[in-house]
């Protein structure tokens, strides 16, 4: 399905914070400019699929106006290095102009999708791999319930589901008229959620909470909100995403940390998504901050290989972020990636524990997919 089992993640997002502040975090991390280099750094690490982004604000600055000169470095790199991409096309930002609750935002953004489209055929007939709308559950909660992403709305964030449900069944539409071979991944987050033994009163909002992570794509295949149009074929590659900070107990929001006797394996939620759609799993997002990325990284590989062994069909893993980036809300140097930032030259640091486990882990995978060719090879004989 990818080029390799292991990708890179550059984070692209481009929302407004709660102070309304515009990030763009491809250009904090001059990914912009660096990215042929950066692409370079994955192929040498082993990692030949990346997911990468582009910047819708920066595009559309005009309504049904493009200008694709901020995403051509990243794209013409892709094409020259042979690095294959994954395309975010709305990493939680938009322009300015848009409500995002209007009749128009769902018909904006599958012209907007159209144009990158024709635009990336233009300069490279690879079959396209697209992620239309990153974490569209995720985004209708911190944009749409809580309001610490713009629009910053409160109480609305089933409506903003339903919304960038709608603007991602039109975007797939449009982007397969042109190229009926596109692939799609839907990321949102994996998550799990417990209650208190103090407080089983609570029990049944702390399993709504946790059904919300399967609202998006159930609406997607048409199991829920069928008047939104969905249906099977717009499920193509789920992207989960999962991080250290996916499972708490409610109503209390406390984090359950790996090694607590309520948290989750994630080879189990992993085993839960695929029952339920039946679909390749693309660990789409992981990774942490500072001195523990190398555990946690060997946490995640070591439960995918297990889900695996249980006949869950896992596509791949990608390291989220591959690059340090500022913090959103403190512009704090976030030491979460395999590279720093980038000196004059481009030239980025690397962060040797992650790396010497990345290659444990390439090596360790590579040999698990040997002895399950060989379990197929010995059944396949008798």
């Amino acid at each position: 399905m990818f080029q390799s089992f292991f990708a890179g993640g550059f984070e692209c997002s481009t929302h407004r914070n709660f102070q309304h502040r515009r990030l763009d975090v491809i250009a904090a991390t001059r990914h912009d400019v660096f990215a042929k280099s950066d692409y370079q750094l994955l192929l040498k690490a082993g990692m030949k699929t990346a997911r990468d982004g582009i910047r819708w604000h920066l595009i559309e600055q005009k309504p049904f106006q493009y200008d694709f000169s901020s995403a051509i470095n990243q794209v013409r790199a892709a094409k020259k290095t042979g690095i294959q991409v994954i395309w975010d096309l709305f990493h939680y930002g938009y322009p300015d102009d848009l409500d995002i609750f209007s009749d128009e935002f769902p018909v904006r953004f599958a012209s907007f999708a159209e144009a990158f489209t024709k635009f990336l055929l233009n300069e490279n007939r690879e079959t396209p791999f697209i992620c239309p709308v990153n974490e569209i559950s995720f985004f209708g909660w911190v944009a749409g319930d809580v309001g610490a992403f713009y629009p910053f709305i409160r109480g609305r964030g089933d409506e903003m589901k339903r919304q960038l449900v709608r603007a991602t069944i039109l975007a797939i539409d449009k982007i397969r008229e042109i190229c009926p071979a596109a692939r799609f991944v839907q990321a949102d987050p994996a998550i799990h959620v417990t209650v208190s033994p103090t407080k089983p009163h609570f029990a049944q909002h702390a399993e709504n909470f946790r059904q919300a992570q399967f609202h998006a794509l159930d609406m997607l295949t048409g199991k829920r909100a069928p008047e939104l149009g969905g249906a099977e074929k717009y499920l193509d590659i789920i992207g989960a995403n999962f991080y250290s900070q996916n499972q708490w107990r409610h109503p209390s929001g406390r984090r359950v940390l790996r090694g607590h006797k309520h948290y989750r394996p994630f080879r189990q939620i992993l085993q839960e998504w695929f029952e339920r759609y039946r679909r390749p799993i693309f660990i789409a997002e992981t990774g942490i901050e500072d001195d523990v990325r190398a555990d946690w990284f060997r946490y995640i590989c070591t439960e995918t290989r297990l889900a695996a062994s249980n006949g869950v069909q896992i596509a791949g893993i990608c390291l989220y972020p591959i690059v340090n980036h500022p913090g959103w809300n403190d512009n704090r140097h976030c030491h979460n990636g395999l590279w720093d930032y980038p000196n004059s030259a481009g030239e980025r640091e690397v962060y040797a524990p992650l790396a010497e486990e990345l290659v444990k882990q390439q090596t360790a995978q590579e040999l698990f997919e040997i002895r399950k060719m060989r379990k197929a090879n010995a059944k396949t004989v008798v």
